[in-house]
């Protein structure tokens, strides 16, 4: 059996996984712990075990950035199957209701689904990840709870339909692609035009392609993208300013700021909104900074690895004086 690591022993960074369908997000993160023999692994926005594509992990201090990452607006491909509803609203449900939808024509279709786009309150499926008094809903649906979730805000930006099928004389199904704020569930969208349409509706396929900036395209298996971590690089991984620096514009320090930063103290503001990557003269990740009440302040620390020998701080230029 192989020595658990420490964490500081593996390069932080996020892994850009290609989940499988069959597994949930949690049985990723177990695996991609078991590769790389560390434990700090989470992962920035939850897929269904139904879902396949684009999961995003971090690993070590790259941990501190999944907040920000999940946030991101999403992508996803799927299938929408009209003329049955579901109890989780997708194909691993069992069907509650059926009602022929093959009196519906293409037109009709598609207008029901684009109505599902713009701001909307949209109701999660009880069979879902949102806590309940600090519960999963799927563990009180399937300890025999009723429960029925509040509504939420969300946005679908855009949502196009791309083929419509008819597999057989009752169903009809939709392929679409759907960019929405993320929290939003596809599958209520689907199940929200079937109630609209009167003939119910689910998912039977769901693949998300895009977070932020990040996309399936660059992303890779869990056991090829852990590897490649450990190896110092490969498909699949992003080290852990290439990774800020896709989702935050850069700040250059100076070594003065840097160390400033890295003792938790203030520096000059730039006057621009928002968190910035500071990163250091040797292309190192020392803080995400937001500017505040005219100075920079760090919002997220990354102190260098272990093995290096601190230096005594700085006297903190910006700090008030006291006679």
């Amino acid at each position: 059996m192989s020595r658990r690591r420490r964490d500081a022993d593996v390069p932080p960074g996020l892994l850009l996984v290609d989940k499988p369908g069959g597994m949930t997000s949690h049985d990723v993160v177990a695996r991609a712990r078991r590769i790389l023999s560390v434990r700090r692994v989470g992962h920035a926005g939850t897929l269904d075990p139904m879902a396949t594509g684009l999961l995003v992990l971090g690993v070590g201090t790259a941990t501190r950035l999944l907040g920000y990452v999940g946030g991101h607006d999403k992508t996803y491909e799927a299938t929408v199957r009209l003329g049955q509803a579901t109890v989780t609203d997708d194909r691993e449900g069992e069907v509650v209701a059926t009602a022929s939808a093959g009196h519906l024509d293409d037109a009709s279709v598609t207008a029901a689904l684009i109505t599902q786009t713009g701001p909307l309150l949209q109701v999660p499926s009880s069979v879902s990840a949102v806590k309940v008094a600090g519960r999963r809903s799927y563990d009180r649906v399937r300890a025999g709870e009723e429960i029925v979730l509040e509504p939420r805000a969300v946005t679908v930006h855009r949502l196009d339909v791309h083929r419509i099928a008819r597999p057989t004389p009752d169903l009809v199904d939709a392929d679409v692609t759907v960019t929405c704020t993320a929290g939003t569930y596809v599958r209520a969208i689907a199940r929200d035009a079937g109630a609209a349409l009167g003939v119910g509706g689910h998912l039977t396929a769901l693949r998300r392609t895009a977070s932020g900036p990040f996309t399936v395209a660059e992303a890779a298996p869990v056991e090829d993208a852990g590897a490649a971590l450990a190896a110092g690089g490969g498909a699949g991984v992003l080290g852990l300013t290439e990774a800020a620096l896709a989702v935050f514009p850069s700040r250059a320090l100076t070594a003065g700021e840097a160390r400033a930063l890295g003792y938790g103290q203030r520096i000059p503001a730039t006057g621009a909104p928002g968190l910035h990557a500071a990163v250091d003269g040797e292309g190192r990740l020392v803080a995400l900074v937001e500017d505040a009440d005219g100075t920079a302040r760090v919002a997220v620390g990354f102190p260098p690895g272990r093995g290096r020998t601190p230096r005594p701080p700085l006297k903190d230029p910006l700090a008030p004086r006291h006679s």
